[in-house]
């Protein structure tokens, strides 16, 4: 099956785009069907000429869509499809995308800000070790070219436990599976600027170091600034390729 695909290389600004068109037109005709395994991330951006990341960021938005599975460590399966899904506008379903991005880090400004600095005058040894993992597990992802988004969520709901305040918690949890969502495809689309991963990790570092020293308003004021420049990049992104 991965051999007989019909891929064409890609011209067009928008690449992921035309990545998501291409695999979507081969479900609708048949070409691939429900269990089907798709070519190595690697070889897709070989096969369609493009770069790892547009292909990273063309197949996160099918995950999202429901039309692929991706297992990790086994690879990218097509799942069961219905295809009123699959036919769905992808502008519609990508702009939407964007806007849920963009709110959520509104929310995560107003809530994160303050959690961050309830966390650095409350958290205990046992809740520094956690945000170190987080940082380690997120460290070890930028060095093998990982998205890294479960640990940057790791780390962020280590910062709402560490706060002791269970209501905080809480709204973390009612905006969860959006906010885990929304980290995968904003990573997506940063790590196309080759040195967004280190700077990611390196705001998380000061955050952590804020936490560490019990500054509660240095602590703050990084995890603003993180927020703020993590907006501020997808906005240039989104402009760039005028999503």
């Amino acid at each position: 099956m991965e051999g007989s695909m019909d891929l064409k290389p890609i011209k067009t600004k928008k690449i992921y785009e035309e990545i998501i068109e291409q695999i979507r037109v081969l479900v609708v005709k048949g070409d691939l069907k429900p269990g089907d395994r798709l070519p190595s991330e690697r070889d897709l951006a070989v096969r369609l000429n493009v770069s790892r990341a547009s292909v990273r960021e063309a197949l996160s938005a099918l995950e999202m869509m429901g039309l692929l599975e991706i297992r990790s460590g086994e690879g990218t399966y097509i799942k069961k499809i219905n295809l009123d899904s699959v036919v769905t506008p992808l502008t519609w379903v990508l702009s939407m995308e964007k806007d849920t991005i963009l709110e959520l880090l509104e929310v995560r400004k107003m809530l994160e800000g303050q959690t961050v600095t309830l966390a650095a005058k409350r958290a205990t040894s046992d809740d520094l070790r956690e945000l170190e993992g987080a940082l380690k597990a997120m460290h070890d992802d930028v060095q093998t070219g990982q998205l890294g988004e479960e640990a940057d969520l790791r780390f962020h709901y280590a910062v709402a436990r560490a706060s002791k305040n269970k209501i905080l918690v809480r709204l973390m949890n009612a905006i969860s599976d959006t906010m885990h969502q929304s980290l995968k495809a904003s990573r997506v689309r940063l790590y196309e600027e080759h040195a967004t991963p280190e700077i990611l990790y390196k705001e998380h570092v000061l955050i952590l170091d804020a936490i560490q020293m019990k500054n509660d308003e240095q602590a703050r004021q990084y995890m603003l600034e993180h927020l703020a420049g993590v907006e501020r990049r997808l906005m240039n992104y989104y402009s760039s390729n005028n999503v």
